[in-house]
């Protein structure tokens, strides 16, 4: 097991002069880091993979869709814009010799036609999905999609729907991702959501259920650690939590203050995560 933080915290794009804080969660005791796929090229992401390399730290990846790459879309346009971006986050992956890709990338994020999921829609993302975890296959990468709370999406809210998902996809570099705070809005239980998406569970985030210091808040947090020892679950705990440092991008995921220090969401959370899962 693994345990990683996302660096949404304090950034959409990382680069060189974030070293110091990756330095300083070596430090503190993080296996790797998490890293939104974005914006940079191959160049990038190579010298960033370098880095973590040397540094003897692991890389997962997030990855998202804009309204007009859609693979859920009837417009064939959309579909086809949003398998490229697919592609493209799966070779800056890739570079960074990332081993997953997480994200809500199933559909767009935080794009709503006003009516409940249909059948073509689903169809049409699992086609979509397929032909990515084809590419992710060559390399070596995890695709590991997100169900969201009905605030930020429609197409797939539950663990349930979820793994219909994964199992349609059938590949074997398609998985499915589980997140505590998007589960904490839409799930009845998060012993019985973790046991429902345990055949095709790859990789977890940590999320407090204001995004601020796990631990702090409402998340039933003995459902969710015993649970995961249950299925004896060996991937990735990526804590995510959010700020306002980056403003455009707080707005666009509807952050309009911070929940908890910085140092105190790193610092705590693993600490956090260590007690639960009995990790020395």
């Amino acid at each position: 097991m693994k345990i990683g933080m996302n660096m949404l915290l304090w950034t959409n794009h990382v680069t060189e002069q974030h070293f110091n804080i990756i330095d300083q969660l070596k430090t503190t005791g993080y296996d790797g880091v998490e890293l939104f796929l974005g914006e940079g090229d191959e160049q990038l992401y190579s010298m960033l993979g370098n880095h973590l390399a040397q540094m003897n730290l692991g890389v997962s990846c997030v990855a998202s869709l804009g309204p007009e790459e859609n693979i859920a879309s009837e417009n064939q346009k959309f579909r086809a814009a949003g398998l490229d971006k697919l592609k493209w986050s799966i070779d800056m992956g890739a570079a960074l010799n990332a081993d997953v890709i997480a994200g809500p990338f199933h559909s767009s994020f935080a794009f709503f036609t006003r009516q409940p999921p249909t059948t073509d829609e689903r169809n049409r993302s699992i086609e979509m999905l397929r032909k990515a975890a084809e590419y992710a296959g060559q390399a070596n990468i995890m695709l590991a999609p997100e169900a969201l709370n009905r605030f930020e999406c429609y197409l797939y809210n539950t663990m349930a729907d979820l793994r219909t998902l994964a199992e349609a996809v059938d590949h074997p570099n398609l998985g499915a991702m589980y997140d505590t705070h998007h589960s904490n809005i839409e799930e009845k239980s998060q012993a019985s959501a973790i046991r429902t998406i345990s055949p095709v569970l790859k990789h977890v985030h940590i999320s407090e259920n204001d995004r601020g210091t796990p631990g702090s808040g409402q998340v039933n947090w003995e459902e969710v650690f015993s649970t995961l020892k249950e299925i004896k679950y060996d991937g990735w705990l990526t804590i995510e939590a959010f700020s306002t440092i980056i403003p455009e991008f707080a707005n666009a995921i509807n952050v309009w203050r911070d929940y908890s220090p910085a140092e105190e969401i790193y610092t705590k959370g693993i600490a956090f995560i260590k007690e639960g899962m009995g990790i020395g």
